[in-house]
């Protein structure tokens, strides 16, 4: 029932942008960017994501993050964040610069939702080194949701981070974020797991999931989204579930691409080469499929 209200308020409240078979697109989400301490997951991605960010502008597409790119959750402080992956903001800061950047807030970066902490905290640094302010992303405008709408075909796909209606996630964030600051974090580092995480929790993810499949049922759209941290690309007759995966696994990161009005899930991690040589290597894992192919009647 939240599901439902939720993503389709987000639904009707979402930027529109359309797009054609020339564009590209890719969406990457749950970095969970931290400050480079023993808790923080992404750093051991941080030269896989930096790799594939670097692929992706050179070849000219829109970076759109789908939410909890940094983990403001566990972390208070965004500066810090910035300076322990200061090489990733430099790569994100490339397509912001470009207008070629789409940032999507989700749970664990709600704070995105104000406008007064994105100014203060986003729109520019303190260098200590030179002892002055540098732009970063000014006047940087994160969003609930987005909708791509197809120039000739119609076809809307919405784009949500998937927290809606997850009810310790959404409505009861603040007291999971507390849980999580304050005790959770600490656990995790010695093995135990935050069991209102559906990342960490099966039945969780699996109810998530399933709601999102009745919403997609009922308004017969195309959903891509994060929140899970499961890779999801739709097998035949299955409806047009798509999740990004997470930047935070220890094989490496996921995401889903549009290209040539096509639509195929990718793989980026670390392979070793017959000589033993360490390479970043993109992989399809899933399509790519024609988006037309899931337009429902």
């Amino acid at each position: 029932m939240f599901t439902d209200q939720k993503l389709t308020k987000a639904f009707n409240n979402a930027k529109v942008e359309y797009f054609d078979n020339s564009s590209k697109y890719i969406f990457f989400s749950d970095c969970h960017r931290g400050d480079d301490s023993v808790s923080d997951e992404f750093t051991r991605n941080q030269s896989v994501l930096l790799c594939a960010l670097d692929y992706y502008y050179n070849n000219g597409y829109v970076y759109v993050e789908v939410g909890d790119g940094d983990e403001l959750w566990e972390y208070t402080r965004f500066k810090y964040i910035r300076i322990a992956h200061c090489d990733i903001f430099s790569s994100v800061k490339k397509f912001f610069d470009a207008n070629r950047l789409i940032m999507l807030y989700g749970n664990h970066n709600i704070f995105l939702k104000n406008k007064n902490y994105v100014r203060n905290s986003y729109y520019q640094y303190y260098d200590e080194y030179d002892q002055d302010y540098h732009s970063l992303f000014p006047g940087l405008i994160p969003l609930e949701a987005l909708v791509l709408r197809n120039k000739d075909t119609k076809q809307n796909i919405l784009v949500v981070h998937g927290h809606q209606g997850d009810f310790m996630n959404d409505q009861f964030w603040r007291v999971n974020m507390l849980l999580l600051r304050y005790f959770w974090r600490f656990m995790h580092v010695v093995g135990f797991q935050n069991p209102s995480s559906p990342a960490r929790n099966l039945f969780k993810r699996t109810r998530i999931e399933k709601n999102y499949k009745k919403w997609i049922q009922k308004h017969r759209m195309m959903l891509i989204c994060g929140h899970t941290h499961r890779q999801k690309f739709p097998k035949k007759r299955e409806l047009p579930y798509f999740n990004t995966g997470c930047c935070t696994h220890t094989r490496g990161i996921t995401g889903i691409e549009i290209l040539d009005g096509k639509i195929m899930m990718v793989d980026w991690r670390i392979k070793s080469d017959s000589d033993g040589t360490l390479q970043i290597k993109r992989t399809i894992m899933r399509g790519p499929e024609p988006l037309e192919k899931y337009i429902l009647k």
